[in-house]
């Protein structure tokens, strides 16, 4: 039988209309081999604008509207709403999901992270590419998730599409996962890989902004912000260790030069930034690793994660950090797991 998942979505930039891509592109596939669908009911943003229609919204129409810049120029349609709000969305309770896809802000996790709270509430299960809510308010939105019977997945948050934490909650789960060891920013891991073929840093962090790997400002991966939220998330979901970025040792490479990047290569080494997760805490910091390591192969914008584990001892994960597509796939996953769930 066909399972319809009706969903909210808070952001609509890179990755939520890489996620509306795929649903639009893989529609027959996915209810031929998944019994799947999935409408996209109501989109939130803070720059285009909101769109709200219980029986759906046209996808090829709201992408459109979306490269316009702005959703005015999506077509009516019997039902359309233009001007409700995201509280007022979610309160209708249409939806079965709330897809959180908005920009993450690492300090307060808002507005994002009350919309969470007010999904769960009313009775909306969560997939999230925000690393946000789940890096600072782990320990809550999963208590609640599962005082409502609701689920919170994020796969995204961390790799993008590439699975770590399905990895190691299913995959491994006969496993104790003793630490988690990675490369978990595309940005830093592109610069250091640049560097090493003789650029500068400032020549590497010009080139990965152009490329658009980097933002205008770069602080949030170079001094290794993003990847400590990527810890924390980690920490609480592997070892069910609540942790605030205050608990962190967090550094990122911005210090490191031309000349530190020769000596470790004349020392058989490689700079990577390294991020660190264990029951007893985490932390982000630039080091020397031997080509020997699986991390010290991973180069340009890629992400790797090395999970320590009991019975198999190193298991090594590399795979696309980032992209509107690789992210959008996480986003399915989760959504597929939730669907075959109930």
């Amino acid at each position: 039988m066909e399972k319809n998942m009706r969903l909210i979505l808070i952001g609509f930039g890179v990755v939520g209309q890489g996620f509306a891509e795929i649903l639009r592109d893989k529609a027959a596939q996915l209810t031929q081999e998944q019994g799947f669908s999935a409408q996209i009911i109501g989109v939130v943003t803070a720059s285009k604008g909101t769109l709200y229609r219980p029986e759906g919204l046209d996808i090829d129409a709201l992408l459109g509207a979306a490269e316009s810049g702005s959703f005015a120029s999506y077509p009516e349609q019997k039902g359309l709403k233009r001007d409700l709000s995201a509280d007022a969305m979610i309160e209708g309770r249409a939806a079965d999901a709330l897809v959180e896809v908005s920009p993450t802000d690492l300090d307060t996790a808002e507005p994002a992270l009350s919309f969470c709270h007010l999904a769960l509430e009313n009775g909306m299960h969560l997939v999230l590419a925000n690393k946000g809510p789940v890096a600072l308010d782990y320990a809550s939105l999963n208590a609640k998730a599962t005082e409502y019977n609701l689920q919170m997945r994020y796969e995204a948050t961390v790799m993008a599409g590439t699975p770590v934490i399905s990895l190691a909650g299913d995959a491994l789960a006969g496993c104790e996962i003793r630490s988690a060891r990675g490369i978990l920013n595309g940005t830093t891991n592109y610069i250091l890989t640049q560097m090493e073929g003789g650029m500068s840093y400032s020549e590497a962090l010009a080139q990965a902004q152009a490329l658009g790997f980097a933002e205008s400002d770069p602080s949030g991966d170079v001094e290794g912000w993003d990847a400590a939220a990527k810890v924390l998330i980690l920490c609480q979901s592997l070892f069910g260790r609540p942790m605030r970025m205050d608990d962190l040792d967090v550094s990122g490479i911005s210090a490191i030069d031309s000349a530190d990047i020769a000596e470790a290569q004349s020392a058989g080494e490689r700079y990577k930034l390294i991020a660190q997760a264990a029951p007893d805490g985490g932390e982000v910091r630039a080091r020397r690793i031997p080509l020997s390591d699986p991390l010290a192969s991973v180069g340009g914008a890629t992400n790797a994660i090395t999970l320590e584990t009991d019975l198999l001892g190193a298991v090594t994960l590399i795979g696309a950090g980032a992209g509107k597509l690789a992210t959008g796939s996480a986003i399915l996953t989760d959504l597929l797991a939730i669907s075959s769930s109930q």
